[in-house]
C-alpha cells in the first residue's frame, strides 16, 4: 500500500540513465487515467540479450522471498509473482493506496534537525532462487511506483547450501558478491541490468534505497542444479529446468516462451505452456533444448495439457551428441531419431519409452504443424563423464 504516487504536481520529464541505456532515472508523470501501462518505460533492447532466458526467482520454480527489512505498505512476497503488477486507481486500504509490490514506510532521520535518512539507510528482502544458477541479467520494474519509487537499487548474491534462514544469510561471515552496484533507478519502468558474474548463486539480497516501492523483481539466467543431488536421484528428468536444462531456440515465440515446457510441474492453463502461432505454410515448428549433460535419456514424456483445440498435431523427437563435434544449430547434421513422428492427443500426457538410446546433449522436438505443447519430460541418467562435467 502507498499513500503516494495518485495525484500531486506535474513531475520532470524523464531520460534514461548513464548506464548504456539499460535503466532509467527520476519519476513518471501522475497517473493521469486510461491504460496505467501507456506510459510505461519498458526494458530496451540491448536487455534482450538476457530477458529470454528463465527468470531463477519465479515463484512456479519455488522462488521466495523470505525476509524483507520493512513492508509496511506492500507485502514483500508480491515481487516475484508471475505476470505484470496491477493497478487498481481506486483501491485504497487502511494504510493507503494498495499496491501490486513491495513498499516500505517512508525513512525518516534522527531528529528535527536533522530529518532526512543518512546516505546508508535503506530496506532490503532477501529472494531464495527457486532453481540456483548464473546470472546473467537482472530486472527491477518499479511499474506503477510513479513518485515512490526508490533512488537507486543495488543488488548481492551468495550460494548457500541446504535451505538456509534469514538468520543463516544475514550472518556476519557469508560472502555477498555484488551483481549491480548502487544505482541510480526510474519510477513506472523496468530498470534492466546486465550481471558479468558468471558463478552459481543461490540466494539475493535487494536493496532500495533509501526507501520506496519496487513492483517485480526478475533474474534472468541458466539453471546450475545441486550435483550431488542430481548424483543421488540417479534418473531424473534431464530437460527439466530446475535440473539444468535449457532452451537454446525455437522457431516460434509468438503466444507463450517455449521455456515454460520445462517448467515443474503440470501445466494450469493455455498460456502456462509453448505455444506457436498458426502457420499459413508448409513448414512446422520446433524446440531445441540442451539436457543436464551427456546423458543416456529411458523414457520421455509430451504432455499437451489445457490445449484442446490447438494443441500440435504430431511431434517426432531428435537427439544429438555435441561432445563428437557435432554443431547442435544445424538441424541437418549429427541427429538421431528418437521418436517417429507420432500422432498426438489434446490435452494428454504420451508417454514413449525408450530401447537402446543413442547418448545425447540435445533433444529436440518438432511439431507439425504448429501448435502447443504442455510440457516435454526426458527422463534418464547421466553418463560417467556427463556427471563428472557438472562436478567442475
Amino acid at each position: 500500500m502507498s499513500t503516494s504516487g495518485i495525484s500531486g504536481t506535474s513531475a520532470s520529464p524523464v531520460t534514461p540513465s548513464r548506464t548504456g541505456d539499460t535503466s532509467f532515472t527520476g519519476a513518471a508523470e501522475p497517473y493521469a487515467g486510461g491504460d496505467p501501462y501507456a506510459d510505461y518505460r519498458r526494458a530496451p533492447s540491448s536487455c534482450s540479450s538476457f530477458t529470454r532466458l528463465p527468470d531463477l526467482a519465479d515463484r512456479r520454480l519455488g522462488a521466495s522471498v523470505i525476509a524483507a527489512s520493512d513492508e509496511f505498505f506492500a507485502e514483500r512476497e508480491n515481487l516475484i509473482e508471475p505476470g505484470p503488477a496491477r493497478f487498481d486507481p481506486g483501491h485504497f486500504g487502511h494504510k493507503g493506496k494498495v499496491m501490486d509490490g513491495w513498499e516500505t514506510r517512508r525513512r525518516r532521520g534522527t531528529c528535527a534537525e536533522r530529518p532526512h535518512p543518512t546516505d546508508e539507510d535503506h530496506d532490503w528482502a532477501l529472494i531464495r532462487l527457486g532453481v540456483p544458477g548464473v546470472v546473467h541479467g537482472i530486472v527491477v520494474d518499479t511499474a506503477h511506483f510513479r513518485g515512490n519509487h526508490p533512488q537507486a537499487v543495488s543488488v548481492e548474491a551468495t550460494a548457500l547450501p541446504g535451505s538456509p534462514s534469514p538468520q543463516d544469510l544475514l550472518a556476519a561471515d557469508v560472502p555477498w558478491t555484488p551483481l549491480v552496484p548502487r544505482t541510480p533507478v526510474g519510477g513506472h519502468a523496468a530498470n534492466g541490468f546486465p550481471v558479468e558474474c558468471r558463478q552459481r548463486f543461490t540466494h539475493l539480497r535487494l536493496n532500495q534505497h533509501p526507501d520506496g516501492g519496487i513492483a517485480r523483481l526478475r533474474v534472468h539466467g541458466e539453471a546450475a542444479p545441486d550435483p550431488v543431488w542430481l548424483a543421488a536421484l540417479g534418473t531424473f528428468d534431464l530437460a527439466a529446468l530446475e535440473n539444468g536444462g535449457h532452451v537454446e531456440d525455437a522457431s516460434d515465440r509468438f503466444f507463450s516462451s517455449p521455456a515454460n515446457s520445462i517448467h515443474p510441474g503440470r501445466s494450469r492453463k493455455m498460456d502456462d505452456g509453448w505455444e506457436t502461432r498458426r502457420r499459413r505454410d508448409t513448414g512446422h515448428d520446433w524446440v531445441r533444448y540442451r539436457l543436464t549433460g551427456h546423458c543416456v535419456p529411458r523414457a520421455v514424456e509430451i504432455d499437451t495439457g489445457c490445449y484442446k483445440g490447438n494443441a500440435a498435431g504430431w511431434a517426432a523427437l531428435s537427439v544429438l551428441d555435441a561432445t563428437t563435434g557435432a554443431d547442435p544449430a544445424d538441424h541437418t547434421t549429427g541427429w538421431s531419431e528418437l521418436l517417429p513422428r507420432t500422432r498426438l492427443q489434446p490435452d494428454t500426457v504420451h508417454r514413449f519409452p525408450l530401447a537402446g538410446a543413442p547418448t545425447a546433449t540435445h533433444v529436440r522436438i518438432d511439431i507439425f504443424p504448429d501448435g502447443g505443447i504442455a510440457r516435454l519430460r526426458v527422463h534418464g541418467s547421466l553418463t560417467e563423464e556427463g556427471a563428472a562435467r557438472l562436478r567442475r
